[in-house]
This record gives C-alpha cells, structure tokens and sequence, in this order.
C-alpha cells in the first residue's frame, strides 16, 4: 500500500482542509497513540456508535468483542474514529477557542476473520495494544473464550487524518489589542501506580511489562 492516503469522496477532509495529513505514517502514529475507538453502523435501519478497543498490525485495523453482540454479528459497512485531544487552546475571543488534536476515521467494510491463525494474530495486536507484554505473560485465550470472540478486520485503504498543533487562530484587531491572555494548556496523559486485584493471594511482584508502561 502507498505511503500516501488516497482520499475518496467520503474520506477527503473538507472542513478544515490545511489540517489535513496525507502521509500514511500519521494515520498509524494516530491509531497507535489511542486506546479506543468508536464504530458507527447502522443496525435496523438506525445507527450506532459503539466505543471499543482495538489493535492495528499493518495495514489493517482489528476490532473484538462478543459473538452474542448484534451489532458485531450484522456490521457491514462501518466507520471507525479515533481522536486525542492534546491541548485547550484559549483564544482572546471566545469564538477561536479550540483544541489541539490528532484524529482518525477509517471507512470501509469489515471482514470476519476466520482463519484461526490471522485470528489468534489479530487477538495479540489488541492486547498488545492495550497492555503491552501481556501477551507473553497472562494465560491466552482457550477454545471456549475464542469460540464467544468474534474478530473483525478493517483495511485502512480508506482514511483521513486531521491534526492541529498550533497557536489560538485570533483575529489581527484582538491580537493588536493585548488585553486578554491567550494560549495553549498542554493536555498530559500519565500513568499512576499499579493497584493489585483486591484478590491476590499471593504477594506476587508487578510485572515488568507494566512498570515499563509508566
């Protein structure tokens, strides 16, 4: 696949078109930074939004949840977002108050993975994904977990990336004028201490994989 996005008509970015990225390393930089998704489908004729998780390996994106989920079992056609808000920005009029962000949308139709190989595969970019190192550590998923996971691909042929880092966006007059504060507050996301399960028995020690998170 090309290092460019190939906008199509539903995916080219037209409000707010210079904050467009057309290199593909800012749609897997953007998808590898969040944590979870929202998938819109339509089920019975009104549309859903459903917030999940999710794993990216290439080119591809994987999503899971429950085989007793409808909306899981009848999506077709989706639309996967993605968005990481990176500050507040304050402007001298109320109306350029804004954000700084980094945001996705994919559209396409998803694919059931089958194949139990491509599945256990999609199984360890999501977890690894959201817990890195677990995978090589916790217990993996046995027949009757898989056999109740249903697993979805999405190519990511058809996607848009939108991306401001800027200063407030101020007219010249309210600029000129110098009488209220403008700027960026930086929104940080940290990691705190690990909490063990209220029921370990064991004094066993953090893993390794999760200190390193922090």
């Amino acid at each position: 696949m090309t290092s460019q996005l190939s906008p199509t008509e539903r995916s080219t970015v037209r409000r707010g078109a210079h904050r467009a990225r057309t290199d593909r390393a800012d749609l897997h930089a953007t998808l590898d930074a969040g944590l979870v998704c929202h998938l819109a489908l339509v089920v019975d004729g009104a549309p859903r939004v459903l917030p999940t998780g999710y794993g990216r390996r290439d080119d591809t994106l994987y999503l899971h949840g429950s085989t007793g989920a409808r909306s899981l079992r009848e999506a077709d056609e989706v639309c996967v977002s993605v968005t990481l808000v990176d500050g507040v920005v304050y402007s001298r009029a109320m109306m350029h108050h804004s954000m700084n962000y980094r945001s996705a949308v994919i559209h396409g139709r998803v694919r059931r993975v089958e194949d139990p190989d491509e599945r256990w595969e999609a199984l360890r970019a999501i977890t690894e994904h959201l817990a890195p190192g677990s995978w090589d550590y916790a217990r993996h998923p046995n027949r009757k977990e898989l056999a109740a996971t249903t697993v979805l691909a999405l190519d990511l042929g058809e996607a848009s990336v939108k991306i401001r880092n800027a200063d407030p966006g101020d007219d010249p007059e309210d600029v000129e004028a110098n009488e209220v504060w403008a700027g960026v507050l930086p929104l940080h996301r940290t990691w705190g201490e690990p909490v063990p399960a209220s029921d370990l028995v064991a004094e066993l020690p953090v893993p390794e994989h999760v200190l390193r998170r922090r």
